[in-house]
């Protein structure tokens, strides 16, 4: 008998109509003779609204409580589906992350998963029942509850295929698959019927919101089957694969919720060692891009706008010498393997931006990605970039 991962994002549960949509696609799994673990995330903008009514209690609030808080969206949504399979006559159960053996590390709003202990998982399923989890959570060895971060639902889900060995996960949402561009906002965008782990690595880690990027590694590193389709058509999504088919621009993503934190000393204070501020920013789990020395007295790097208040605070209590300017960034990524060796690519987005008259403060060059940092770009831009780079 075949084990088969379904993950199901927000949108697609985010309410009692959507939740008998996603019921029934269950059913249909099961009825084909698979056994099935079916991962949720909360419904609609749960997590966004419990985000917002901690703030209003607190400008940085208490990174513990915020995974207590909003682990509760994912176990409403798991426990609402259950009671309405066993409504309809499907045997089912719903359990939290840690009911369902997910053991993480101690990283509040960022942790990682250290170990699966799937007994649980195994046992329900040998009784016939469909085992919903609630996604993007865990617990660690002291017994607190953490969430994956943003998305972790996809990382939850992939690397339970993993533990329980699934033959396949597919991960569901309102979109039929991954596209060229954020298809709400670029007509232009095109259907991938297959993109690489390297590939959707990149896409996922230049802030596309199509799959967290933690799962993207860890099916690459078991070589999984994951599937990306929509919760609400019948039409064949995107597989993501090791296969590389060649050396063309896959995809463009831009990422407008990045801070440019600027450091200059202010005072005739000792100087702080580039390597101790950075080292202070890693201790609090503060995720920081493309850290750089401008001269001896000052400093840039980049981070998530959610990160903001509590960077802020922490610059201003530890480092009072200097001078600390945000600034709003976006960045845009240019994604396919290989790119880089094709001058073609990068002469025809210097051209589209020198036209379009775009200030670019910086770009940066890997194998599989172009990375432009700027202070705006409209998405008309990002619409001729599409079609002069994507065939």
């Amino acid at each position: 008998m075949s084990t088969v991962v379904l993950k199901f994002g927000g949108s697609s549960v985010a309410d009692n109509i959507k939740l008998n949509v996603v019921a029934q696609k269950i059913i249909d799994f099961k009825e084909k003779g698979n056994n099935v673990v079916v991962v949720v995330s909360a419904q609609g903008k749960t997590t966004d609204k419990l985000i917002k009514e901690a703030s209003e209690l607190s400008a940085i609030p208490d990174e513990r409580e915020m995974d207590m808080l909003l682990s509760t969206g994912e176990q409403i949504t798991a426990s609402k589906l259950s009671i309405l399979l066993n409504r309809k006559g499907y045997k089912s159960i719903s359990l939290t992350g840690w009911q369902a053996g997910i053991k993480t590390n101690s990283i509040y709003k960022n942790a990682k998963i250290e170990q699966i202990y799937p007994k649980r998982i195994k046992k329900e399923l040998d009784n016939g029942k469909i085992v919903i989890v609630a996604g993007f959570q865990g617990i660690d060895e002291n017994q607190n509850i953490t969430t994956l971060g943003r998305g972790g639902s996809d990382t939850t889900a992939v690397a339970l295929e993993a533990a329980i060995n699934a033959d396949k996960c597919y991960i569901f949402s309102d979109v039929d698959g991954i596209y060229s561009a954020d298809p709400n906002i670029i007509k232009v965008a095109k259907k991938l019927n297959e993109v690489s782990f390297l590939e959707m690595q990149e896409i996922a880690d230049s802030g596309a919101k199509v799959l967290h990027n933690r799962c993207i590694q860890i099916g690459e590193k078991f070589n999984l089957n994951i599937i990306a389709e929509s919760t609400f058509n019948g039409e064949k999504g995107t597989e993501i694969c090791k296969k590389i088919e060649s050396s063309e621009v896959k995809s463009i993503v831009k990422n407008t919720n990045l801070v440019l934190i600027q450091m200059k000393n202010k005072s005739n204070l000792h100087n702080q060692n580039s390597l101790n501020i950075y080292s202070e920013l890693l201790k609090n789990n503060i995720i920081v891009e493309n850290f750089k020395m401008i001269e001896q007295e000052e400093m840039q790097f980049r981070i998530q706008k959610s990160e903001q208040n509590k960077v802020e605070e922490l610059l201003e209590s530890h480092y009072p010498e200097y001078e600390i300017i945000q600034s709003d960034i976006t960045k845009i990524s240019v994604v396919g393997y290989g790119i880089i060796q094709d001058n073609k690519v990068l002469f025809k987005l210097i051209n589209v931006l020198k036209k379009n008259n775009i200030n670019v403060f910086d770009i940066n060059l890997t194998q599989s990605k172009i990375e432009v940092i700027t202070n705006n770009i409209e998405n008309y831009v990002i619409e001729e970039l599409h079609r002069n780079l994507i065939k």
